[in-house]
């Protein structure tokens, strides 16, 4: 998977061919396609494999509030978990955006991609319905709300990749906190939570 990512990130999708990604393994294109009947098979299961590193990173625990828990969901997001082979997070936002852009003409890799923004706009919908039923959320459409931040989400990403809009990420993260998580603060969690304080 590792070797696909190296071999995308210098040929891009529409150039690449099984033997880049043997160059990279230093193995045979053969012995490639006794695991996967294509490229796109192996485009596919890598496209899982990606997603799968952003979908099980969020650090959290059953004592983290959902203000917490939603920041880091955000901040995971937009500015991505560290990782330890010398690729970041912007290496890899460019290699899956570029295959998002090509989803529209598969099925397959639009299912992928649908099923992950279902699962972090799920994730983001769980913490904020946690946090109205402990009261330090306003009652809101809580799926609304999901949507919203993932969109903003992908859009700040898109303008930083492809318009080479370097403060997109900080911009939607200050907009995200000014416009939408400001409008969650529940006024009598907060005057309770000073009462209790005092």
């Amino acid at each position: 998977m590792e070797a696909t990512f190296r071999a995308l990130s210098e040929h891009g999708y529409s150039e690449l061919r099984m033997r880049d990604i043997g160059e990279e393994l230093d193995v045979s294109r053969s012995l490639i396609h006794y695991h996967y009947d294509s490229k796109h098979d192996l485009i596919s299961a890598f496209l899982e494999y990606i997603v799968e590193q952003y979908e099980g990173s969020v650090d959290v625990t059953e004592e983290t509030d959902p203000w917490s828990e939603l920041d880091r969901r955000i901040d995971q997001c937009l500015f991505g978990p560290e990782f330890d082979d010398g690729f970041g997070h912007w290496e890899r936002m460019r290699v899956y955006h570029e295959l998002f852009s090509q989803a529209q003409h598969d099925e397959r890799h639009q299912e992928i991609f649908n099923r992950h923004y279902e699962r972090i706009r799920g994730s983001i919908t769980q913490v904020i319905e946690r946090g109205i039923e402990e009261e330090m959320f306003r009652t809101v459409n809580a799926d609304e709300i999901a949507q919203l931040i993932t969109d903003i989400i992908h859009v700040a990403r898109e303008r930083k990749i492809s318009l080479g809009q370097d403060d997109a990420p900080e911009q939607a993260r200050r907009a995200i906190d000014t416009f939408v998580l400001a409008s969650l603060v529940n006024p009598e969690f907060v005057v309770t939570s000073m009462k209790s304080s005092n």
